[in-house]
């Protein structure tokens, strides 16, 4: 298409709650307008997740909007993602500020903050809105939230300073779409009635022609166009939440290899397993701490924003016995991050990073120690898997270091990070070779390294190697995005869409 002069720079995806789908949609118009033609870069003020990303800076971001600018063939970077909250418990939450910790606060703390954040938002804005053609902005949660208008800078007042348009969406798989739609715009003042120029339905199972009716009394209630149905779908795309449908089901019938991720209070960074669901006999699993483990083939400990009180829940639980059980019975056991650290004899914590208690009693599964420290450390890294003897890449996060005792080795050479030459160590394995651990988020991405542990596992079982049929998951994500474009553009109005861009909000 031609490039045009778009009276807003910015078009603003807003939701009648958590969940609803706005990720995702952004994601898709980041594609859609990049295969257009567009200089596209989204954009959401603040994010709050356990699931981050560190960028070739070694700043930290929310992972909504790393795939938002792989869809629009961008460098993720933390301007993108000024603000990330990761929740350290009930009531408090770490407080990133582009890219970096600032400090832990509760909730009355952050509230008392956030002015002080308001205009450093809008200047990074204005950055990005000066260096793109068309900034694609998330909002979060919904606008809705009455309590918490004063001082926004993340729904309507995000759209307020960008001056931009906003698409309301909803959500229909839950049920009461019509209502939550309508009711969104109620609570709206009258300026932010108007900054709404239409609204998509989303997750929708079955025939539109039904819909039609319902869509057409919509638009009479609100004044506000249907801007399409989008259809419930089933794409392998890094969900921002946990409580994405696919950590809920159960495993796939008829896998060969069992995998379990155990399911900790405070996960992070599950998009780390989305790779393993490639790979043709891999059926995966999340188990929460109260239920059943069974005998998997594999049981892995995910990344933690909190090591110890996950850890102790464990033992709380009694799923430490489990995994320790499954341990003695043949299971291989791997660990990512905080998982890792939970695998050796002890976590020391002199300074009280994590708890008040110096000292907690790790699973013992590795002949390994961790400190933890105030520092967090974060990079992009590369290197060289000895075991496997293939070439395998991640990025960490973490607040700890650990050393290595007698019977335990290195994971994997470390030979690059930030793309500048590196002589380092990284992870642990066991001498029998079925306990490892690794500071490396993404580490399954490589095709190569997930099909040879998986097929270690295999030969453990009697069962024959399998030849590599899976793609590295960076590569699968492209032609994901492209479907998820595909599926979008034919599901709303795109001509609309660009006529509200180009004339602005405020008409």
């Amino acid at each position: 298409m031609n490039k045009k002069e778009f009276k807003s720079k910015g078009i603003m995806i807003q939701g009648t709650a958590s969940s609803v789908g706005k990720s995702l949609l952004c994601t898709a118009l980041c594609r859609i307008f990049t295969q257009d033609g567009l200089n596209v870069s989204p954009f959401k003020s603040q994010n709050m997740s356990l699931n981050s990303y560190i960028t070739y800076e070694g700043h930290e971001m929310g992972r909504a909007q790393v795939m938002q600018a792989e869809a629009c063939n961008k460098l993720p970077s933390a301007k993108m993602n000024p603000i990330l909250l990761k929740p350290t418990s009930d009531r408090k939450s770490q407080v990133i500020i582009n890219g970096k910790v600032h400090s832990n606060m509760d909730a009355v703390e952050y509230f008392a903050f956030k002015p002080q954040l308001k205009d450093a938002i809008a200047e990074i804005y204005r950055e990005m809105a000066g260096a793109n053609d068309l900034v694609v902005i998330e909002g979060a949660g919904s606008p809705a939230e009455i309590n918490l208008k004063h001082e926004d800078f993340v729904n309507m007042g995000m759209a307020k300073i960008a001056d931009a348009p906003v698409i309301l969406v909803g959500d229909i798989d839950r049920g009461g779409v019509f209502a939550s739609l309508a009711g969104t715009l109620l609570l709206l003042d009258e300026e932010e009635k108007k900054r709404v120029k239409g609204v998509i339905i989303n997750k929708f199972r079955g025939s539109v022609e039904i819909l039609e009716p319902g869509l057409r009394m919509l638009e009479e209630i609100i004044k506000v166009p249907v801007l399409g149905v989008v259809p419930y779908f089933n794409l392998n795309i890094e969900d921002e939440d946990s409580v994405s449908d696919w950590l809920k089901g159960g495993a796939d019938a008829g896998k060969e290899i069992d995998v379990a991720v155990i399911r900790l209070p405070y996960m992070s960074n599950h998009t780390d397993f989305n790779a393993l669901r490639l790979h043709q006999d891999v059926s995966l699993r999340f188990v929460e701490l109260h239920e059943a483990l069974g005998t998997p083939d594999i049981v892995i400990l995910p990344g933690t924003k909190c090591t110890t009180p996950d850890l102790e829940a464990l033992y709380r639980t009694g799923m430490d016995q489990q995994i320790l059980d499954c341990h003695a019975k043949g299971s291989t056991v791997f660990g990512i991050c905080g998982g890792f650290q939970m695998l050796g004899c002890e976590i020391l914590d002199p300074l009280h990073v994590e708890s008040e208690k110096e000292r907690v009693a790790g699973l013992g599964l590795l002949n390994a120690v961790t400190e933890f420290r105030t520092d967090k450390f974060t990079t992009l890294s590369e290197g060289y898997d000895h075991l496997f003897q293939c070439r395998i890449k991640g990025y960490e996060i973490h607040m700890g270091e650990t050393w290595l005792a007698e019977g335990t080795k290195a994971f994997c050479a470390i030979d690059m990070r930030r793309g500048e030459a590196e002589k380092a160590s990284d992870g642990a394995v066991d001498q029998e070779g079925r306990v490892f651990g690794t500071y490396l988020h993404g580490i399954f991405d490589s095709a190569q390294f997930a099909r040879s542990l998986l097929n270690l596992v295999r030969r453990k079982k009697g069962l024959a190697p399998l030849e590599n049929k899976a793609k590295d998951y960076w590569s699968f994500k492209e032609e994901q995005y492209d479907q998820l474009a595909e599926i979008v553009r034919s599901s709303i109005d795109m001509e609309q869409i660009y006529r509200i861009m180009e004339a602005g909000w405020d008409v």
